[in-house]
């Protein structure tokens, strides 16, 4: 026997003891309430059965929902640290840092030659290798926010403008007009592509995470670590790697700042807009 019809036909009975209490009740007045309510209540069930009758596939999983939520910890899932270069948690009685180490890398593997490709495969295994405690190295790709630099290119349009109004009604050298013209033709050309694509920011990194009784503890002992494991990505890669502090960090826990809900809904508008120019 199918799953929904053993719903509907338990609403239903329960619908049916329901009403039948309530037809038993004798008809005094201080019960009239409650037959009321027991009518009621078999006519809710009713509704119920019909709604799981025709709407199983919905109904279920709404039911089911709360049911599904397991409340992992009640504590702080994480904060900064005072010095704003590491991730803090507590685990039980000790607390957990982790930082974070910004690895610049300036060569991508479609550029490089077979005898390049496997150069750097051994500098990435004398990376892994560089420290004894673990060490995650991850490069990831992440949606750039781009209103901060696209209200910079804004103002730097809206200055060149008024210099050039100013310049035009001055009498200035018409070379320097010219200037001014083409300097603004760039500036706006800029802005265009700038928001007429979606622009994504690589990044490469390395975390390290110590445990200590106290914050300050495990703040120490995660700087240090990284301290030392900076040094060794130098020699390695020759590159200067740094630790990455502030917001920056919450790239790597918060969902708004790996893909910016603004980004996100300027590609949504400009795929809405698309859809209805078809």
């Amino acid at each position: 026997m199918e799953k929904k019809y053993l719903i509907f036909m338990g609403f239903l009975g329960v619908s049916v003891v329901f009403l039948a209490a309530s037809i038993t009740l004798p008809p005094i007045s201080f019960l009239l309430i409650a037959k009321f309510v027991l009518l009621l209540l078999a006519l809710l069930m009713d509704i119920l059965a019909i709604m799981t009758r025709y709407y199983t596939p919905f109904l279920i999983p709404m039911m089911r929902q709360r049911s599904k939520r397991v409340v992992l910890s009640d504590e702080n899932a994480y904060w900064l640290s005072t010095a704003q270069d590491s991730i803090l948690r507590k685990s039980g009685e000790d607390f957990i840092a982790t930082i974070y180490i910004s690895i610049p890398l300036y060569r991508s593997a479609t550029e490089m030659s077979d005898d390049e490709k496997i150069d750097f495969a051994t500098q990435v295994s004398r990376l892994v290798s560089l420290s004894k405690d673990p060490a995650r190295f991850t490069t990831q790709l992440y949606t750039m926010d781009k209103d901060v630099y696209i209200m910079q290119l804004r103002e730097k349009i809206n200055e060149l403008e008024n210099d050039e109004v100013k310049a035009s009604q001055d009498g200035t050298d018409p070379k320097m007009v010219e200037r001014l013209r083409g300097e603004l033709s760039m500036w706006r050309n800029i802005l265009d592509s700038i928001t007429s694509i979606q622009s994504l920011e690589l990044l490469t990194y390395a975390g390290v995470s110590a445990s200590g009784t106290k914050e300050y503890e495990a703040v120490s002992i995660a700087q240090q670590k990284a301290t030392e494991l900076m040094s060794g990505i130098g020699a390695v890669l020759g590159v200067t790697p740094s630790i990455i502090t502030g917001n920056d960090l919450l790239k790597f826990i918060e969902p708004e700042f790996l893909i910016p809900y603004s980004t996100v809904s300027e590609s949504l508008t400009k795929g809405a807009g698309e859809q209805t120019g078809e």
